[in-house]
């Protein structure tokens, strides 16, 4: 009789750790980004324009599989679980673009809405509004116009102040690019510290055509890593 008690106390415990281990799930990513994070097929909605292609153009870039991005790298060594990779290619963040034009159908601060409902936020942009000229404006945080949104600094402000809001549950980290204007660097630092928002600052990444190459993406998600 205290065999089968045994047996049976062990049976039910063993259970139980399987069912929690069933259960307990990794914790859930999404992305919201630009070209930097982009890759055939794997962004959505998947309308959205790409840099990064199965077979690329010749010269583009010599990253050719999703398992060389940053982003699939960096879920394969944390065990994250990728909920919804919204990156579009050439996207600002305010929704002035290059040239002067109107980039409002693809800003991320109106992309910022289509996240899910993760456990975990990546930011990675301001490289496009550094490289378009788009401009910079004052620091507002509250209150911005449709006029105000054209510029970086309150269509940031806005963004990260959506994003805490909309995901008070969520770890929200910005990534920051290497090589861009002091005044971008200085509106993102601000700008996470007002929002608490983690920064990583990225540093001598490898690049192709101004983009990581297979390499740079190995050393964007070892930063990551590093930092986190």
């Amino acid at each position: 009789m205290i065999k089968k008690a045994i047996f049976f106390t062990l049976s039910l415990v063993t259970g139980l750790l399987g069912a929690t281990a069933l259960t307990t799930a990794h914790p859930s990513v999404s992305i919201l980004g630009d070209s930097y994070s982009t890759f055939e097929g794997h962004v959505v909605p998947d309308t959205n324009a790409i840099w990064y292609f199965a077979v690329p153009p010749t010269g583009l870039t010599d990253v050719d599989n999703v398992d060389q991005t940053w982003w699939r790298l960096l879920l394969g060594n944390t065990g994250w679980n990728l909920e919804r990779n919204n990156s579009f290619s050439g996207s600002t963040i305010c929704n002035t673009g290059y040239h002067g034009e109107d980039y409002s159908d693809r800003s991320f601060i109106t992309r910022m809405d289509n996240l899910g409902n993760p456990d975990i936020i990546l930011i990675f942009g301001a490289t496009n509004d550094s490289w378009a000229d788009a401009p910079i404006g004052e620091y507002k945080w509250e209150n911005q116009s449709t006029e105000d949104l054209y510029s970086f600094r309150p269509a940031l402000g806005l963004l990260l102040e959506k994003i805490t809001q909309n995901h008070p549950d969520a770890r929200i980290i910005y990534i920051l690019n290497d090589g861009l204007k002091e005044e971008i660097d200085a509106a993102v630092k601000a700008a996470c510290t007002r929002y608490n928002v983690e920064l990583i600052e990225l540093d001598g990444i490898d690049k192709i055509n101004g983009h990581p190459s297979v390499n740079g993406m190995k050393q964007i998600a070892s930063q990551i890593e590093q930092a986190l």
